[in-house]
């Protein structure tokens, strides 16, 4: 079966990307982690460290994900147990020596890379609670004309009144509780402006699915690929987001 990784990359490279990076966290949630890191690191995918990587690599006591749920909390446990058991001593070396962030110089511009913002690995930046203000000044603060990040599982934009922008790319291996069994990642084209696409990427995630079960991955999780709606993790979401899940 083609990894999802791997039908990303496909992907980008019929849409003629340039360059592809991945802002971390290879692992967690789904099967077979060394298979996933085996597909990025086959492909030469620069990638920043997530907080699952930093916990995986370092064989930390749980994923500092960063949760406050207690639910939250022990599906989190059960996924990052899995994934520390099963991810390889020379996969966990690399993952030491990721960078936290990359800065990029595209067209004049300064792109700063990170997994949850560049303040911390594990921030959650929420589009319902990030005002333009305080977006404008993590830019400044890190001088950066465009953010990217991830972390949150919930892909979103945001042009800045100032011409900055601040993105969250998505994730590919987990749906982005929107009823759809895809993952997203970002495609962003850099012109006189700034072009900013977040694109849906399917894949056979009922195979997807059979092989969580094989794995004895908890049955919320394998829900979550097969609907395309979170049953999990749903503690952590500010109010506006959980009223547009299901659960």
């Amino acid at each position: 079966m083609p990894t999802t990784e791997r039908v990303t990359l496909a992907d980008a490279r019929r849409d003629g990307a340039d360059a592809v990076w991945c802002l971390g966290d290879l692992g967690g949630f789904g099967p077979l982690p060394d298979r996933a890191l085996d597909a990025i690191r086959a492909a030469s995918v620069p990638v920043v460290r997530g907080n699952y990587d930093e916990a995986v690599g370092h064989a930390r006591d749980d994923c500092a994900c960063g949760y406050d749920d207690p639910e939250d909390r022990r599906f989190a446990q059960i996924a990052y147990d899995y994934t520390l058991a099963r991810t390889s001593a020379e996969h966990r070396s690399w993952m030491r020596s990721l960078p936290t962030e990359e800065r990029l110089a595209i067209g004049g511009r300064s792109v700063l890379l990170c997994h949850g913002s560049p303040r911390r690995v594990n921030e959650f930046l929420w589009d319902s609670t990030c005002s333009d203000a305080f977006l404008e000044w993590l830019c400044r603060a890190h001088g950066a004309d465009v953010i990217l990040c991830t972390h949150t599982g919930l892909p979103w934009h945001r042009a800045l009144p100032s011409g900055r922008h601040v993105v969250n790319v998505g994730v590919i291996g987990r749906p982005a509780n929107d009823g759809r069994p895809t993952g997203c990642y970002a495609r962003l084209q850099f012109d006189d402006a700034v072009s900013i696409a977040l694109r849906p990427v399917s894949y056979d995630h009922e195979a997807l699915a059979r092989e969580m079960e094989i794995e004895g991955l908890p049955a919320e999780f394998v829900a979550t690929i097969r609907t395309g709606w979170w049953t999990t993790c749903l503690g952590n979401l500010p109010a506006k987001e959980r009223r547009r899940g299901r659960h």
